[in-house]
C-alpha cells in the first residue's frame, strides 16, 4: 500500500540515521523527497541510486545565513512544491558541563537545532498554505522530558523548545489546514551515540529499556510516516510521539 503516494516531502538531514532511513520509508511509501546533508556525499548519491531518484540530495549547512530559505526553494522547485516538510537536521555538537556553558556555544546548539528549523519552516509556509495535505514534523529527543545526561542540558533544552513549537504551531497553523507533529527518539543507535556516548553508557541504557535493545533509525521512520501520511495521520496534530521501547517507564 503506497500510504504516502505523492506527497512531497523535504527532509532535513534526510540521508543517514533518522533522516534516511525516514526518507527510504517514504520513497517506499511513495512519496517524493527533497534529502539536505552536510557532510557524506557519498551517502547521498547511494540515496538516490537506492531509491530510483524518488528522492534528491542537497548539501546545505543550514545554519549559514540565506541557506535555510534556498533549501526550501530548491525542494519546492525539485518536487513541484511542497506538501510536508520534517525538521530532522540538528545535533548536540558537544558534551559540555553547565558551568563551562558560553555564548558562543550557546549559539552553537541553538542555531543548529532551533534557528535553523525555524526559518525552515517559515520559508516553507507559503508552499504548504497551498497544499491541501499539508503537515510539519519536529524531531525532538527524549532528553527534552528527561533533562538528558551530564553534559547535554543546551541540547536537551532546545529539543524541549521543539516540542513546546510543535504543540503551539499546532494551535497556529491548524486553521491554515497544516498539521504539526514531532516524534521524540530515546536512544537510537547513529552515529550521533557514536560521537558522544561511550559504550558502557550505552550499554547502561540499554539495560534499563522494557524491550531490552537500543532503538534503530527505522524504529523511527514508521511513526514518522504515520505522522505524514494523510491516509494514516491526517486527523493528527499537535503531538509529540515518544519512540524509545518503554525508556521513560523505566
Amino acid at each position: 500500500m503506497a500510504e504516502a503516494s505523492g506527497l512531497r516531502v523535504l527532509v532535513t538531514g534526510g540521508t543517514t540515521g533518522i533522516g534516511g532511513a525516514l526518507s527510504r520509508r517514504l520513497a517506499a511509501a511513495g512519496a517524493r523527497v527533497a534529502a539536505t546533508y552536510h557532510g557524506g556525499a557519498d551517502a547521498a548519491a547511494a540515496l538516490e541510486r537506492e531509491t530510483g531518484g524518488a528522492v534528491v540530495t542537497r548539501p546545505a549547512d543550514l545554519t549559514a545565513p540565506g541557506e535555510p530559505a534556498a533549501t526550501v526553494a530548491w525542494a519546492a522547485e525539485a518536487l513541484g512544491g511542497l506538501d510536508a516538510v520534517v525538521n530532522n537536521a540538528g545535533g548536540m555538537v558537544d558534551r559540555v558541563p553547565f558551568a563551562a556553558i558560553d555564548d558562543a556555544f550557546l549559539d552553537s546548539v541553538f542555531d543548529l537545532n532551533v534557528r535553523q528549523a525555524i526559518k525552515v519552516t517559515q520559508a516553507a509556509l507559503p508552499h504548504l498554505e497551498a497544499s491541501p495535505q499539508a503537515s510539519i514534523l519536529f524531531v525532538s529527543s527524549i532528553s527534552a522530558r528527561t533533562g538528558g545526561s551530564p553534559g547535554s542540558s543546551v541540547y536537551s533544552a532546545a529539543k524541549a523548545f521543539l516540542s513546546t513549537l510543535t504543540r503551539s504551531l499546532a494551535k497556529e497553523l491548524g486553521p491554515r489546514g497544516i498539521r504539526v507533529n514531532a516524534i521524540s527518539p530515546g536512544t537510537i543507535d547513529t552515529a550521533f551515540h557514536q560521537r558522544h556516548s561511550t559504550p558502557e553508557k550505552l550499554e547502561a541504557t540499554r539495560a534499563g529499556i522494557p524491550l531490552g535493545r537500543l532503538g534503530t533509525p527505522d524504529d523511527c521512520a514508521g511513526p514518522a510516516l504515520a505522522l505524514l501520511a494523510p491516509a494514516l495521520g491526517g486527523y493528527v496534530t499537535g503531538q509529540v510521539v515518544e519512540v524509545n521501547g518503554g525508556q521513560l517507564l523505566a
